[in-house]
């Protein structure tokens, strides 16, 4: 089992999504937090930062020990910008 924590950005990425996404992703990240590292792909040349992948949506994580802190939620093509 895994501790959980948004970022303020990453709270207000999921508001923005259409309530039906939203439901899907919580979903997506309760299932992650309960079950571990099953739907997850590291991102190349990062230490500690991971992404889950939800349709064309993404989650961006950074994994330490059992706790799990999202910064960003996003539609792919959007996500990786910055």
């Amino acid at each position: 089992m895994y501790f959980i924590s948004f970022t303020k950005n990453a709270k207000k990425d999921l508001e923005k999504l259409e309530h039906f996404i939203r439901i899907r992703i919580i979903k997506q990240i309760e299932k992650m937090g309960n079950e571990g590292r099953v739907y997850i792909k590291k991102i190349k040349g990062s230490k500690n930062d991971y992404r889950l992948r939800i349709g064309d949506y993404r989650v961006i994580f950074t994994l330490e020990n059992k706790n799990i802190t999202i910064h960003k939620i996003g539609h792919r093509k959007n996500i990786y910008c910055d």
